[in-house]
């Protein structure tokens, strides 16, 4: 169980919530038994097969403490709220954001300086740890460092667009070189998507997949709309705002997962499947490797830059969903994005 921002996330599978007074009451399926004081909570999230007493869920409409239901692996399945709900007033501040050019650039820009940052973290690491003979690494490093200056004062939303295009081309140009693996089939050729035609874009698709599936449980958890976003642009269908917040996320969790698993020969090229078009897919077994290793990476813990505090990264991205709404209320004046060190 974690306490974040007056909003506590139980993990514990088997785990049962009750109330006990004015205290919330979280028993354990090992018998483990913990009370805390409902004063000041604004929220309860809960992940997996947790259950909750009907007395526990009307007493937390009644004041107001929205009550999530998530899958284990982090997909929103439902959320209890009293009717006197603010999410409609947040849903208002963010559609009024996106409509504003002004307001909807300054988040957008947080967003991609988060991005462009994480991606030259992601290549300076391997350059520490692991070289950079030929300069390459260093000089895509520098490029990004320049999109990044691109970005203040603040452009509009159109030009960052073309910067963030640009910085990732710099980046997935200098991916090979994080490879370590030896043999063409671990070669990436360009970032390839729709369909993916080689077995690092595979992975990275499946991993950004992934993602923007939790980031979106994040975002309904909150109560934002994560259609309605501020960089990708509206689309039928299309999760516009969970691909915006999927961004900060790419270079730090989803990329340095498939190296990972690249790297340290996890996978195999037995593990994928090539169709007629061209397209790479995983095997069951590769998918089921891909699986584990994902929520594996979720629970690996690190602080976060803005709180302060640790937090396993699974937790990042509902941090990063309650920041957004505290901006758009009004509460913080920017949008602090996640910025990894």
């Amino acid at each position: 169980m974690r306490r974040l921002l007056n909003v506590l996330y139980v993990t514990s599978e088997g785990s049962y919530l009750s109330q006990e007074g004015e205290s919330l009451q979280v028993r354990k399926e090992d018998g483990g038994r913990l009370v805390l004081p409902m004063l000041a909570l604004e929220g309860l999230v809960a992940f997996g097969a947790v259950g909750a007493s009907p007395h526990l869920l009307a007493h937390c409409a009644e004041r107001g403490v929205a009550v999530s239901f998530l899958t284990a692996a982090g997909r929103f399945q439902a959320r209890v709220e009293g009717p006197a709900s603010g999410s409609v007033l947040l849903r208002r501040a963010q559609y009024r954001a996106a409509e504003a050019p002004d307001r909807a650039a300054a988040i957008v820009a947080s967003v991609l300086q988060a991005k462009i940052a994480n991606q030259r973290t992601v290549l300076r690491r391997h350059r520490r740890d692991h070289g950079d003979p030929d300069g390459v690494l260093a000089r895509a490093e520098d490029a990004l460092s320049r999109s990044l200056t691109q970005l203040a004062p603040v452009p509009p939303v159109d030009r960052q667009r073309g910067i963030e295009g640009e910085a990732s081309a710099v980046y997935f140009d200098a991916f090979n070189r994080l490879i370590r693996r030896e043999g063409e089939e671990w070669r990436m050729r360009g970032r390839t998507r729709r369909p993916p035609l080689d077995r690092v874009n595979c992975l990275l698709s499946f991993a950004y997949t992934l993602l923007a599936h939790d980031v979106r449980g994040a975002l309904e958890t909150v109560g934002l709309d994560p259609q309605a976003g501020f960089l990708h642009q509206d689309r039928p269908g299309r999760a516009s705002l969970a691909l915006d917040l999927l961004e900060e996320f790419r270079a730090p969790f989803a990329d340095r997962l498939v190296l990972s698993l690249v790297n340290r020969r996890e996978l195999s090229a037995g593990d994928f499947t090539v169709g007629e078009t061209g397209a790479f897919r995983l095997t069951d077994e590769g998918r089921r490797t891909f699986l584990v290793a994902y929520q594996t990476r979720k629970k690996e813990e690190l602080t976060h830059p803005y709180l302060e505090e640790k937090l396993p990264f699974g937790l990042m991205w509902h941090a990063q969903a309650r920041l957004l709404a505290r901006h758009l209320r009004g509460d913080l004046d920017g949008y602090p994005p996640f910025v990894w060190r």
